[in-house]
């Protein structure tokens, strides 16, 4: 009797500055023993510069920080390993580079004003609050074709975690709860 092996599962968790990514993605990283890269420790330091000059990045700057971040999901799913990446994935362009098999987008989805306030009350980050209306003007929704689901942004950070555990659960992938 051969035992099947259950695909690796990859959770780009994606969103705008300041939608509370970094912190969901650790928590769920926390609950489900899964490998977690922050997307943005791999933006190449021109992007970094960009940003902290509160110049907005254009699609050129964001190729070849998508190409690392697919590589990265690439070796997870090769390793047959679950893991989680967090990226702001904003453009359905974007997702699409990232969408190799397995990949689930969990897109938290919050108000100008939260998001502004949250930014407001971050320290030590290179992306500025300046460059929020960007970021919202250039994000594209999570389409009905897309593999994934919203969270509201504003929901306390483990009920989010919740309801994504409750969504892999739905949807093949026991946590263990």
């Amino acid at each position: 009797m051969t035992t099947q092996k259950t695909p690796p599962r990859i959770l780009v968790v994606m969103g705008v500055s300041g939608s509370g990514k970094s912190t969901l993605a650790g928590l769920l990283a926390g609950r489900l023993g899964w490998p977690l890269q922050e997307g943005d420790d791999l933006h190449p330091a021109a992007n970094v510069a960009k940003m902290e000059a509160g110049i907005p990045l254009t699609d050129e700057d964001r190729w070849p920080w998508l190409a690392l971040i697919r590589d990265w999901i690439s070796a997870r799913i090769d390793a047959g390993e679950s893991a989680i990446v967090t990226c702001s994935a904003l453009r359905r362009s974007y997702r699409e580079i990232l969408a190799l098999p397995g990949v689930e987008f969990v897109h938290l989805e919050g108000t100008r004003h939260d998001l502004a306030e949250r930014l407001g009350r971050r320290l030590g980050h290179f992306m500025p609050a300046s460059l929020l209306d960007s970021q919202l003007e250039t994000l594209e929704p999570l389409g009905p074709d897309e593999a994934g689901f919203v969270v509201d942004a504003a929901l306390p950070a483990q009920e989010a975690v919740q309801q994504v555990l409750n969504w892999l659960d739905a949807h093949g992938t026991p946590t263990g709860r």
